[in-house]
Formats: C-alpha cells, sequence, structure tokens
C-alpha cells in the first residue's frame, strides 16, 4: 500500500468505508492526520488509509474518541510504549465487563416483563409496570 496512489476524500471513503463527514470530523478532531491540500481538494494517502482502519478497529471495540487518541498517539510513538497500552486495554476491559453485566441485568428484566406478558395473568401491562418500578441496577442517564 505505500506506492499506493493520493486520492480523495471520497476515494478514502470507499477504501475504508467510512463516511466523508466522519472522515473530516476524524480530521478535525486531530485522530486521523491532515490531508496535504491540492487547491481546494484534500489529497490522502496510504498512511491515512492505514490509521483510519485503525481508528475504526478500535472504535469498533467501543473505545472511545479519547482512548482512541491515545492509542493513536502510543502507536506513533517510536517503539509504542506497550505497558501504557496493556493499561489502557485493561481499563477498557473492566468497563466492557461492567457493560456486560448491565446488558445481562437489563435482559433479565426484559424476559421476566415478557413472560408476564406471555402468561396474560394481569389487566395491566407488565412491561409498563414494570418501567414504573424502581430500578435495583444502575440506569443510564
Amino acid at each position: 500500500m505505500a506506492n499506493a496512489p493520493a486520492m480523495t476524500i471520497g476515494g478514502l471513503s470507499r477504501a475504508t468505508g467510512c463516511k466523508i463527514e466522519t472522515i473530516r470530523y476524524y480530521e478535525r478532531i486531530g485522530v486521523l492526520p491532515r490531508a496535504e491540500r491540492r487547491g481546494r481538494y484534500r489529497v490522502f494517502k496510504a498512511a491515512h488509509v492505514e490509521r483510519l482502519a485503525f481508528v475504526r478497529r478500535a472504535r469498533a471495540l467501543s473505545f472511545t474518541l479519547d482512548e482512541v487518541r491515545a492509542l493513536v498517539a502510543l502507536a506513533s510513538a517510536p517503539g509504542g510504549n506497550c505497558a501504557e497500552s496493556r493499561a489502557l486495554a485493561a481499563g477498557h476491559l473492566t468497563a466492557v465487563h461492567a457493560r456486560i453485566a448491565d446488558l445481562q441485568a437489563m435482559a433479565a428484566v426484559l424476559t421476566e416483563a415478557v413472560r408476564l406478558c406471555d402468561a396474560g395473568l394481569d389487566q395491566s401491562c407488565p412491561l409498563i409496570a414494570t418501567l414504573g418500578t424502581r430500578v435495583t441496577a444502575a440506569a443510564p442517564t
């Protein structure tokens, strides 16, 4: 890919599956390096494709943009700092496990509400009643 020709933002979008507005946003916030300009057009190179692929993989793993920015900085540093990368990944893994626990709790509540709806023993809607009661798990704000 090092010999790949320069491309416009549309070409970068097609090459990576990333929307043009997202590319512009990533460039604006510094996650993607600013492209050279030829007249009024941005010119993207293979390094942009590689960086954008890195960012998209990180985002697919639900890393926040701040975490992605930190990972990009670590990846760009000579030799990279594996200990810092590991610490960032470990913190993210803890958050993922917490989210899984939250989703399992939500699934249990919804499963029970659906079961009660299916039973048809109550005149009122069990789901509406469930939503009206106090939830013991932390609810998103």
